[in-house]
């Protein structure tokens, strides 16, 4: 059970953007202007910021939220607003140039490893966020490895260009260096007169986008770079390099290149071409740069969102691999609300689902009958009559699905599904299990302490709010020691313990006491070794040795 703690005027939504997010049937076109995206980083980088900050400048929300106040879209538990930290992942949808973005923020801290992991097996691309000072982090590998893991381009934004101690170069080596792949600078940071961050040049344009220094206007100035502009002679030495780096990565760049003789006759559209082609295909990963707090950069972010990543038809799971009549859906949160009861989102790959629709759970092998059908945005809802193929939704009335099941019309619709999926896609019963990730990636929790409530007549409304808890959260353990007879709690970390009881107080209204945490150390062989030892002893008057 979720409080969300509401501030009624942190997003003034326009009628306009309600009724946009409520639209019907998506036709081939605009699934080819759909980006599903994911924004991953180390804790404190910046996401729920950088996600408010798309949400203004899209036109979605009138009003600005902030963390430090606590009345952001994305982050609307009280423990969330409460800690300044993200803690369970949040959808938004929302247009841009033209294009739809359906965007989930998740979690920075690795105690909510889960969150991500979930959030990953229903989104086409990813942003990375690096904080501009420290370049990548514990966590930032941590995520990468998931976003390699799902095969998903990438997309980088280093933030928080605005502090003093910033460091492009510094965050690109560390890219190169600890993350193993091959960062594409595609643009450079601009500074003002006092030294402050306050714009980009766009490498493939050429454009200089510089913004107020007041930071409170949406506005801003977009120069082209010619002979004679002060960043004339960097700028082209830049996109210079940045061409060269492609043409070593895309052959059709090559080809151009050696067509038309020199890396200067490329066109904006030729380098804007090249990088959304070795994006999509995993070879290199496109960098840009802003402020998110200080309004500085977001709309160039965007851009490159529309023009580098992935539509649903150039995924693994795209529209094609499907025949007439199949449905698929992936489910990716779960919560639980008051009125409504279990909330489960999900995405539909394929096929529509309607109101009291019955559907069937292929990962547990379980029929359920779907309620009501919601769009979700953040902690609202709209209800509609029916969703299709491209949209992310929010249902009631799933008794037994978890983050991360997979969804469909019937057992005998999964086999024509796989069937259809080998023979659209020509891709082998192995590979087609790894599409559908049938089973998410189970979490080992290390971190255990016991809970009891403070009389014995709460016990059931212990076991009930924590059953919930663990639909939500498939990384929080609950098990029941034999000997001591207590109920003991397994989490990711003591961060993660620490939310849950205080969930247990503040939402179930439950007087709880949480014992001592308790970690779990393992140890295991790192390497080879080779020792000998020397055993000399006397018995009587005879000297024995063994060596």
């Amino acid at each position: 059970m979720y409080s969300t703690g509401k501030v009624c005027l942190r997003c003034a939504r326009t009628t306009a953007s309600l009724l946009r997010n409520c639209s019907a049937k998506a036709s081939k076109d605009e699934l080819k202007r759909q980006r599903n995206i994911g924004i991953m980083a180390h804790v404190d980088a910046g996401k729920t910021t950088t996600t408010e900050r798309m949400l203004f400048y899209s036109g979605e929300i009138t009003t600005k939220g902030e963390v430090h106040h606590g009345n952001t879209v994305t982050d609307y538990l009280v423990q969330e607003r409460d800690r300044g930290i993200s803690i369970t992942s949040a959808f938004v949808k929302f247009n841009w140039n033209n294009h739809v973005l359906n965007l989930v923020d998740t979690p920075g801290h690795i105690d909510f490893t889960a969150e991500v992991e979930n959030a990953l097996g229903v989104i086409d691309s990813a942003i990375l966020l690096l904080d501009s000072s420290a370049g990548v982090e514990a966590q930032t590998s941590t995520v990468w490895n998931q976003i390699r893991n799902h095969n998903l381009p990438c997309l980088v934004y280093i933030n928080k260009m605005d502090r003093s101690d910033a460091d492009v170069g510094m965050c690109l080596n560390s890219l190169r260096s600890r993350l193993h792949c091959e960062p594409l600078s595609v643009q450079i940071p601009v500074t003002g007169t006092s030294g402050t961050f306050v714009g980009v040049v766009d490498l493939p344009s050429m454009d200089c986008i510089t913004w107020d220094a007041s930071g409170t206007s949406k506005n801003f100035v977009r120069t082209r770079i010619k002979e004679g502009h002060p960043l004339y002679e960097q700028t082209v030495d830049s996109r210079n390099e940045l061409i060269d780096q492609l043409s070593s990565l895309d052959d059709e760049l090559a080809n151009a290149i050696l067509d038309k003789g020199s890396l200067e006759s490329m066109s904006e559209l030729d380098v804007v071409s090249c990088i959304r082609r070795v994006t999509i295909s995993e070879k290199a990963v496109p960098v840009v740069c802003g402020s998110s707090y200080k309004d500085v950069g977001v709309q160039p972010l965007l851009d490159a969102v529309v023009d580098f990543l992935p539509s649903p038809y150039q995924t693994r799971l795209q529209p094609k691999a499907f025949g007439k009549g199949d449905q698929l859906f992936k489910s990716f949160k779960v919560m639980h609300d008051k009125q409504r009861g279990p909330i489960t989102f999900m995405r539909i790959y394929s096929g529509e689902i309607s109101k009291g629709q019955r559907i069937y759970n292929a990962s547990k092998d379980k029929t359920e009958q779907i309620g009501k059908i919601l769009v979700p945005f953040a902690d609202d809802f709209e209800e509609i009559p029916s969703a299709s193929i491209g949209q992310y939704v929010a249902v009631t009335g799933l008794k037994y699905t978890h983050p991360g099941e997979l969804l469909c019309s019937s057992a005998a619709g999964l086999k024509r599904i796989r069937t259809n999926m080998k023979t659209n896609l020509g891709v082998t019963d192995e590979e087609i299990n790894s599409m559908l990730m049938l089973k998410s990636r189970a979490l080992h929790p290390v971190f255990f302490c016991s809970v009891e409530v403070s009389s014995q007549a709460y016990q059931q409304a212990l076991e009930k709010a924590l059953a919930e808890m663990q639909r939500e959260d498939s990384s929080l353990g609950v098990t029941n020691d034999a000997e001591t007879g207590q109920t003991v709690l397994s989490g990711m970390g003591e961060l993660h313990l620490d939310i849950v009881k205080d969930r247990l107080k503040s939402n179930y209204k439950l007087d709880v006491d949480v014992g001592k945490v308790q970690i779990m150390y393992k140890e295991k062989i790192v390497g080879n070794s080779s020792s000998s030892y020397h055993l000399v002893n006397s018995i009587g008057s005879q000297k024995h040795e063994v060596l």
